[in-house]
């Protein structure tokens, strides 16, 4: 598998698709179960982001490495509105959507490392990294 992979989100049905890649790529780097699903629903969570808010994006998966440890960087990017208020949408419980509000700050617990950039009329970046124990 490339250690570096996209995949494009235009319907609903590529968040599926992107929690799959995901999840192979997670336990291709030895990722445990556990691990696996954390990151899968990350992803699921990003991609559904950018279906609901921007129309489109995409989600960039990379292999990566610091010292002797590997990790799995995900990269969400959309050219969608911007968020106006990055600190309002990273309290737990806030959604726009109606979901369940875990959104950007459940992303944040799920993973080791997280950034979000956002530019209003736009686009919006998120970079997230989950390493191997």
């Amino acid at each position: 598998m490339n250690p570096q992979s996209c995949v494009n989100i235009h319907k609903e049905w590529d968040i599926v698709g992107a929690r799959q890649l995901g999840r192979e790529m997670a336990k291709e780097i030895g990722f445990s179960t556990v691990d696996q699903a954390r990151i899968a629903t990350a992803i699921s969570e990003l991609a559904r982001n950018i279906y609901l808010y921007a129309d489109q994006g995409k989600i960039s998966y990379e292999i990566i490495y610091n010292n002797s440890r590997a990790g799995l960087c995900l990269i969400a990017e959309d050219e969608g509105p911007g968020i106006s208020d990055i600190s309002q949408v990273m309290e737990d419980g806030f959604t726009t959507s109606g979901g369940l509000g875990a959104g950007l700050p459940g992303v944040k617990r799920l993973m080791d490392e997280f950034e979000v950039y956002s530019e209003i009329g736009k686009g919006t970046t998120i970079k997230t990294v989950k390493w191997l124990r």
